[in-house]
Order: C-alpha cells, then sequence, then structure tokens
C-alpha cells in the first residue's frame, strides 16, 4: 500500500479528518481520536493502527510487523506494518477500518450521534 492508497482509504472512512504531525505523518482521526497514522519510519511505507487483544498478540510476532513504538511501550494495543511480508493490502485495509471502529465504539454516545456513527458503533 502507497501513501496515497492509505490516505484516500482512510479518506472514506465515515467522519474521518486527517492532519499531519509527529514529523511529517499522515494522522487519521474520528471524534478527534487517532485511529491509524502513515509515515513514522523512513525507507518503506510505514502504517499503525489500533487492533483489539485477540489481533494484537496474534500480529505482533509476525514478519514486517511488531508492536508499534511509542503507543504500544505505553500498555496501547497499537502495530505497525514497517517492512515486507506484512499484511497484503486487503489485510491491511480491514485492520485499519477495524482500528476505526475500536475507536469510534470509545467515543461517548452524544459524539457518536453527532458524527452520524451509531450504525458503525
Amino acid at each position: 500500500m502507497t501513501y496515497e492508497d492509505f490516505n484516500a482509504f482512510c479518506r472514506a472512512l465515515p467522519a474521518t479528518t486527517h492532519v499531519v504531525q509527529w514529523g511529517g505523518a499522515d494522522v487519521w482521526k474520528v471524534g478527534g481520536k487517532v485511529f491509524a497514522i502513515g509515515g513514522w519510519e523512513t525507507g518503506e511505507p510505514s502504517f499503525v493502527f489500533k487492533a483489539g487483544e485477540v489481533a494484537y498478540e496474534m500480529l505482533k510476532e509476525q514478519p514486517g510487523l511488531r508492536p508499534a513504538p511509542y503507543l504500544a511501550s505505553r500498555g496501547l494495543k497499537w502495530i505497525q506494518h514497517y517492512a515486507q511480508p506484512g499484511l497484503s493490502d486487503d489485510d491491511l485495509r480491514a485492520y485499519i477500518r477495524r482500528s476505526h471502529t475500536i475507536v469510534a465504539q470509545g467515543l461517548s454516545k452524544k459524539k457518536r450521534r453527532e458524527l452520524g456513527l451509531e450504525v458503525l458503533c
């Protein structure tokens, strides 16, 4: 996946916003909360997403994936896709979509209603 593909995919998810921060990373948010980051590494494209407990345990040891630097060191369940083989583009999109849902579910009911995310959660 390229950064252009990543940004287009994240932009298409419901109620997302985009900022560039942390040294030029593309940071995607829903309801003001981060759900995906593109570009924390040099070299190959790098993507970070929030994972559920089971997915985190499964993914953290796979080649090309690791607990996300900084985030995971604080006990948060974030995975970084940083090298090949990593995930296929389809699988990466599915995990990013799931990250969006996980983060949206953590928003207040009022905020989800304001953003039109009741059906998603």
